[in-house]
Formats: structure tokens, sequence, C-alpha cells
């Protein structure tokens, strides 16, 4: 077990061909990169239809903040259930099971709106946080056979494969209502119709693509080698393992700030006379910062170390809760404030996904990376509730300025632990 979140823990040794070894991991993270693609369409296409979905079905922008919590709640929900399925029949199982939810989830949402649903809405966002779920685990099962001198690279490449759809989905609002008339679908839901093509084929990718399943394989590989014991669960291994705590909160308040700002940018932007194509390009602006970079990221963790890394994240959310605070509301301030919002996710969660890998042994690396998830998408659900009401008694500024405290609290966590107090 790493006891120094500094330095790569040792890589597993398996009992394969070096050759085999690295052909396999090539493939898998090919496999990968091809499922992220789909699901960031999926994601992407959907991303801030559903805050604005739920300001028109329940009369009010005030709720419009729940799109972001339901569907971080979703996939909240779905993380530890969906890490213990990839335990007991591996990633493939568990990767394409998680897609198919997502795909359920946008015909929900067509659904919703053609019976004026409010509920209905927020339990369809619930399942398409499921695709969320799915597109975060399929970057830990990047490291499942990574060596520790790759293992962050590899995990960042998987991430920055989202860029791709994610930033493609959005764009796909226009061309989406174009094919929802063709179809007959209600007002702003055509998207969910690309959404739905790209969970489903990303299913099939995965179910398909990922023979040998990577985590069976280390499993197996470790027991062949050194056996293998129970795995511990996530609460366990968080009390006893200082380096595993301070990665999940790590990831989940970097998350949780992220969330809280950008639920809310869509409906800031739209009460600034922007219009639906002007609030897609924004967003795609903010992923292509949430993931284009994240292979940098990757490799600065890999060369540098995970925490230098992760303070260098925090002062990029700052940066953008700065430009929040006094943003004026015009789409150029909003823009830059996305983009320094997104580079600064990449680059925290990059590093703290590495930490979580690599703070445990492999049999307790999937109930870590499941309960690193919940946490993560319960402080991001979080995040969006709370964004709401604060938008609507302290304005965008105000949002920015709270989100502040989350990150102060990530930094000085850094610090002591630079400083060698692992608390």
């Amino acid at each position: 077990m790493m006891k120094n979140d500094t330095t790569p823990a040792e890589p597993t040794k398996f009992p394969i061909a070096p050759v085999a070894h690295t052909a396999l991991q090539k493939r898998v993270v090919r496999v990968l990169i091809t499922g992220q693609i789909l699901g960031g369409i999926g994601m992407g296409a959907t991303l801030s239809l559903g805050a604005l979905l739920a300001a028109q079905l329940s009369g009010s922008s005030a709720w419009s903040g729940m799109a972001a919590t339901m569907s971080t709640l979703g996939a909240a929900i779905v993380a530890i259930p969906l890490a213990r399925l990839a335990q007991a029949r591996g990633r493939r199982v568990s990767l394409a099971t998680g897609s198919l939810a997502a795909g359920t989830g946008a015909i929900l949402a067509i659904t919703s709106v053609s019976v004026n649903s409010f509920p209905l809405l927020l339990l369809s966002l619930m399942l398409l946080g499921a695709g969320s779920a799915t597109n975060l685990q399929a970057r830990f099962a990047a490291t499942d056979l990574a060596t520790a001198r790759f293992r962050a690279r590899d995990l960042s490449i998987v991430v920055w494969s989202t860029t791709i759809g994610a930033v493609l989905g959005p764009n796909l609002f226009g061309p989406g209502e174009v094919l929802g008339a063709a179809l007959g679908l209600p007002p702003m839901t055509g998207a969910f119709a690309f959404s739905l093509t790209a969970t489903v084929a990303a299913a099939f990718v995965y179910a398909l693509g990922l023979r040998p399943d990577p985590l069976l394989t280390a499993l197996a590989a470790r027991t062949a080698s050194a056996g293998i014991r129970r795995a511990s669960g996530g609460l366990s291994i968080l009390r006893d393992n200082a380096a595993a705590r301070y990665a999940v909160m790590v990831i989940a308040l970097s998350h949780a700030t992220m969330v809280a700002l950008m639920s809310m940018a869509p409906v800031h932007l739209r009460d600034h006379g922007a219009t639906l194509t002007i609030v897609g390009l924004t967003i795609s602006l903010h992923v292509a910062g949430m993931y284009a970079l994240s292979p940098v990221f990757g490799a600065l963790s890999d060369r540098l170390g995970r925490l230098p890394v992760i303070l260098g994240g925090q002062m990029l959310l700052l940066v953008a809760l700065t430009v929040a605070w006094l943003s004026d509301g015009s789409q150029g301030t909003m823009t830059l404030s996305l983009i320094f919002l997104g580079l600064g996710w990449s680059a925290s969660v990059v590093a703290g996904s590495a930490l979580v890998s690599e703070a445990v042994e492999i049999e307790d690396r999937s109930s870590l990376q499941g309960f690193s998830d919940l946490t993560m998408n319960a402080a991001g659900a979080l995040g969006g509730a709370i964004a709401g009401p604060i938008l609507a008694l302290a304005g965008y500024s105000g949002l920015g300025v709270a989100a502040m405290a989350l990150v102060a609290i990530v930094v000085v966590w850094s610090m002591l632990r630079l400083r060698g107090t692992h608390a």
C-alpha cells in the first residue's frame, strides 16, 4: 500500500510476457477511448438542456439547479453498484450496463417533456447520470493494467478522449432541433435522440471490445503472484488510509466547485440575453477546458508528483471563481471563467484519481474507486442544489465567492500533506 502520495506505487507484477501485457493495455485504452467519445456525445448533448428544461417544466429558474443535482445524484447512486459489478463480473459488464441505463434516461427525458412532467424529467436526469458514472469508471479502467510509470498518463488519455464527444455534444442543440422536428419530438428534446444513439453504441463497444477484461485480468494476476485477500469497504479504507482519504476529498470538493458554477451558467447566460446556440458554444468551451489538456496534467502528475498538480488545479479554480465574482454577465467573461473552471477541475481530478488508484492494492481499488465516485457525485449534487438558491439570493458573483471556501479547504489540506502532516 502506498504511504507517500507524491510517489507512484509499485506496479502490479503480471504473470504474462511484458510485450503481451503492454499490447493488452494499449488495446484496452483504445476501446475505452472509443467508448468515452460516444459517452461524451451522450453527456454533452444534454448537459445544458437539463437546466433549461427543469426551469421550463417547473415554471421557475430557481429549480434549474435540480438538473445538475439529479444527474450527479444519479451518478452517485449507481457508482458503488457499478463498482461492485466490475469487481464481480469485470469492467466490460459494468461499463456496458451503465451506458444502457443512460440511454433509458434519454428516452424518459423526451417522454417527460411530451407529458409536461417535471418529476419524470428528474427521474430521467438521474438515469442519465449513470452515463457520467460510467465515464468516470472508464478512467479507472485505464489504470487496471497500467504500470506505475504511466498510470496518470493512461488515465488522463481516457479522460481526454471525452473531449471529442463532450465538446461536440452541446453543439448538437441546433441539429437536434431539426432532427426532433422531423421525428415529431417536443421542442428542446431532439438532442436526446443523439444521446440515446451514442450511449447504446458505447454499450456495444464496451461489451465487445473489453475482452479479456482488464480488471479481471489484473485480479487474476494478483491471485497468481501473491494471493488475494477479501476486499475492504470504502469507508474502512478511508478510515485507515490517509492518502486515500485525501485523494477522495480532493476529487469531491473540486467537483462540487465545478458543478455549482457550471450548472448555473446556462441560466445566467439566458437571463442576460444569450441564445441557445451561444449557451451551447460557451458550455463546449468549458467542457474543452475540462478534458482537452488532461494528458498534460497526467504527464505533469507522473513527472512532478500528484500534490503539485492538485495545488495547480486549485489555483486555476480560484482564477475561475474570481472572474465569476467580477463578471458582468457578458459572454466573454463567462466563457473565460468557465474555461479556467474546466482546467482546474481537470488538473485536480486527474491527479486525485491517480492517487485513488495507487493508494491501495488491486483487490481494494474497485471498492475505493466506487466510493470515490459516490462521494464525488454526491458533492456535485449538493453543489448543484445549493447553487440555485445562492444564485437567486446573491447572483452569479455571490456564487463564485461562496465556492472559494471549497478551494481553501483543498489548498490547506494539500499544504499540510506537502509538509508531511498526513491528516
